[in-house]
């Protein structure tokens, strides 16, 4: 089992095996108050695993949760006034606190919502208005001092080191930063890349960052950043923004008036400036859906196959352990895969970025008539 003092690949397996099953017979058991039997359910399991929370778990030792309560800021519409505490208050969403509870069901399971005195969900209630510092919130934080660190470091090395080549955390920063300048700044861009390399380096680096990050299931990792909508809607409204303020008079020409377009198609109904108008919209919502969907979906597929361990093993204990060699391996193949799909993810955001500036900045071409 072990090879000059390091551990096999087997043994690693094995226990990883161990350690799910014991889990997994855990997973059921007996309630002694409420003598009802509680059994694995793999939706809620991902579902929890995948969605924003108010505090920061990290691990379970027996019944105690071990986790980082998060500060919750929240305007209640039914109080009208403003709290602010830490989440622990609400201990893990088990209690109301000042008429404030944490769903623990429904559409709007993992929010915030208004409580009546039975301790019950309001639901004539409107929902209170919540900027909460949640778990995606301080992983952003994370990523954005180590992508400043890393950066600062690395201009630091260069300007004491002008002519000679990079050496530590400059040699690994400076091939992606001549990669997002080489193949996706300047063949989009043409002369105008050096404008646009600030937040084109900047969002490559944010999500490649993220999706790597949040492969990782221990803090300060296992956050899903760019699997959460309102993030990737963010970067793709920061896109549409560039590309409209930067538009020059022959994008909003060809916009307004498409050149060797068919008369009739522009009068009396303007159809391909309709058209045009609707690209324009829905090149941000592709951004934003492309991106959430690829990473969520690979957190999904990742949990899925765990969850097979559960449901295998609350069916017979053989079938656990034989069922989780296939789990774990089929996990250890989607991690590997999700690290190439971090690459692409970033690389593909950021390429149709410069693609859209590019796009908004053309000249007309000199046979052109206007």
């Amino acid at each position: 089992m072990f090879y000059k003092g390091k551990p096999s690949w087997l043994s690693v397996l094995l226990l990883v095996f161990c350690v799910s099953f014991s889990y997994a017979e855990s997973i059921e058991k007996t309630d002694s108050l409420t003598e009802k039997k509680t059994t694995f359910n793999p939706g809620e399991f991902i579902i929890d695993h995948v969605l924003d929370n108010h505090e920061w778990h990290i691990a379970t030792v027996g019944e105690h949760h071990i986790s980082i309560p998060l500060p919750v800021i929240v305007y209640s519409y039914k109080q009208q006034r403003w709290f602010f505490f830490i989440s622990s208050c609400f201990h893990h969403g088990k209690e109301s606190y000042n008429g404030l509870s944490i769903a623990s069901e429904g559409n709007l399971k993992g929010k915030i919502v208004e409580v009546n005195e039975e301790g019950e969900m309001d639901a004539a209630a409107k929902l209170p208005l919540d900027l909460s510092i949640s778990k995606n919130v301080v992983e952003i934080f994370i990523i954005a001092a180590l992508l400043l660190w890393i950066f600062i470091a690395s201009a630091r090395y260069y300007k004491k080191h002008p002519d000679s080549a990079p050496k530590k955390l400059a040699s690994w920063t400076e091939p992606l930063i001549l990669f997002v300048r080489d193949d996706i700044a300047r063949p989009s861009l043409g002369n105008k890349y050096t404008k646009y390399m600030p937040y084109l380096l900047t969002v490559f680096f944010f999500i490649f960052f993220s999706n790597v990050i949040g492969l990782i299931p221990i803090f300060p990792g296992g956050a899903n950043v760019t699997g959460n909508i309102a993030v990737t809607m963010v970067l793709a409204l920061c896109t549409f923004f560039i590309t409209t303020f930067s538009g020059n008079k022959h994008y909003w020409i060809d916009i307004v008036n498409s050149p060797g377009v068919p008369w009739w198609l522009k009068i009396p109904i303007p159809l391909m400036p309709i058209v045009e108008i609707i690209g324009v919209i829905t090149k941000p919502f592709v951004l934003m859906v492309r991106l959430f969907a690829n990473v969520l979906a690979g957190h999904i597929i990742a949990l899925g196959f765990f969850s097979l361990i559960f449901i295998f093993g609350a069916m017979h204990w053989a079938l656990g352990y034989g069922v989780s060699i296939i789990s774990v391996s089929f996990d250890i193949f989607m991690m590997f895969l999700e690290l190439l799909v971090a690459f692409i993810q970033a690389y593909v955001f950021t390429l149709l970025s410069a693609i859209y500036f590019g796009m908004a900045t053309e000249e007309p071409h000199s046979n052109e008539t206007h």
